[in-house]
């Protein structure tokens, strides 16, 4: 806890769907007042001018790979949550494929321990699915953890469920948001060796939307509703990359009543397939970077709600793992410092509103996770919040990237929006590329 006050004053306000002038009063952790106009009334008020700039809640990032522990050569907790905080992200939940995996109750609380000293974001962990940890997955109590993941294609050492008896009993079983990776291992599998055999491992990347194709996400992905709808389980779909996985969806129901969810991520709104020939590996994700239709399609879903929310599935790798060859370079790419930015260069393609992002990146995953009191700026909340300049071009380069990894697939591009200061619990844990030594990072609770 800290005592500090700050009122932040001429803010454009982003919330619910409209943007108006206001004062933003912070005391200690919470927002206490929103109005037209508040007067700093004691001396230790720290007053904040925020004139022409925009204000809205911190981004809650559903999907993040931090490699902690296990995989720290690659990232940490710590260096990627303080890039999350630079790009206006100030809750993740983090995904279970580490070394160990998440599997086990121990593994799990092992991690909440490393992130209640290190975070610099509010946090929460996915707990892992597996053929055999029924057991383990009866014991993950759904008001402190943000949910389970599955992973029903290709994925990381034994986290694949394919075992169909397995995956009806979880389906069943439990009553835990069940958040699925699908891409259909068997057909994947079959594509690949037809390429292989074509070009050995050297194969050019462009053909990976080929071997991951559009058939192997729909099939897994049809598969994963249907059972879901057979169980009455509640299921969220990770990472939709296909125009024909849209059609799944439904946009008749309010998101808080849905039982059945979608998200996207940012670099399938913003590449497609003719980005291969310059970026290489270094876009090779799963599942993959498909065409241009696909990402008009996906964008157009977002917007008519079939899709409820945003993430950045930020999977961060060495880039000299990523300099390898097709078959051994690994999917996956950082993300969280530039998302935010990507999705407002975005508005200023006249391809979203800044409503339209608040609401799908910040509004939709409080509501989907059920997380409390955060995604919102409203009297009583947590005082995440995140001050935007929306002409303030910077280009992103070596010297400004902060993943540990040090690269990024935006590099070289140059954002008209900048984020200036990140608000964390109430406290301004970042300003302009600086951080703060102080950490007021919280761990994330569900109203469930």
């Amino acid at each position: 806890m800290h005592n500090k006050k700050t009122l932040i004053k001429n803010a454009k306000i982003v919330n619910e769907g409209t943007i108006f002038n206001g004062d933003i009063l912070i005391e200690g952790e919470f927002i206490t007042k929103i109005g037209a106009s508040i007067s700093a009334k004691s001396a230790d008020v720290n007053v904040f001018d925020a004139e022409g700039k925009y204000v809205i809640p911190g981004a809650i990032d559903d999907q993040v790979h931090f490699r902690e522990p296990g995989l720290t050569h690659k990232a940490n907790i710590e260096t990627e949550s303080r890039a999350a905080i630079a790009g206006g992200i100030t809750s993740f939940i983090e995904m279970p494929n580490t070394n160990p995996q998440t599997t086990t109750i121990e593994k799990l609380n092992d991690k909440f321990e490393i992130a209640s000293k290190k975070a610099w974001a509010n946090y929460s962990f996915m707990f892992g699915g597996t053929n055999d940890n029924l057991e383990e997955i009866l014991k993950v109590n759904k008001k402190e953890v943000a949910g389970l993941k599955l992973f029903l294609g290709s994925s990381t050492g034994n986290m694949l469920v394919d075992n169909p008896e397995i995956l009806e009993k979880i389906f069943t079983s439990t009553d835990l948001l069940i958040s699925v990776h699908c891409e259909d291992e068997v057909t994947i599998k079959k594509n690949l060796d037809i390429y292989k055999e074509r070009y050995g491992d050297d194969i050019p990347v462009n053909f990976h939307p080929i071997i991951r194709s559009e058939e192997a996400c729909y099939i897994s992905s049809s598969k994963a509703i249907e059972l879901a709808k057979k169980t009455g389980a509640r299921l969220h779909v990770f990472h939709l990359s296909t125009a024909k996985e849209t059609e799944l969806f439904d946009n008749k129901i309010p998101l808080k009543d849905k039982k059945i969810t979608a998200e996207v991520c940012i670099h399938h709104l913003w590449f497609s397939d003719k980005d291969y020939d310059e970026k290489g590996t270094l876009i090779k994700w799963n599942p993959a970077v498909k065409t241009e239709n696909d990402r008009a399609q996906l964008l157009k879903a977002l917007l008519d709600d079939k899709i409820d929310v945003i993430a950045t599935d930020h999977a961060p790798h060495t880039f000299e793992e990523k300099s390898n060859v097709y078959t051994s370079a690994p999917s996956g790419g950082p993300l969280v410092q530039h998302a935010l930015p990507a999705l407002l260069e975005m508005y200023h393609d006249g391809d979203i509103s800044i409503e339209k992002i608040v609401e799908k990146f910040c509004h939709n995953p409080a509501i989907l996770f059920e997380v409390e009191k955060r995604g919102y700026i409203r009297e009583g909340y947590y005082a995440d919040l995140v001050v935007v300049d929306l002409n303030n071009p910077w280009t992103v380069n070596k010297d400004n990237i902060l993943y540990k990894c040090g690269w990024s697939p935006f590099e070289g591009t140059t954002f008209k929006s900048r984020i200036t200061h990140t608000f964390v619990n109430g406290g301004l844990a970042y300003k302009n590329f600086k951080f703060y030594e102080t950490n007021y990072a919280k761990r994330l609770t569900f109203n469930r």
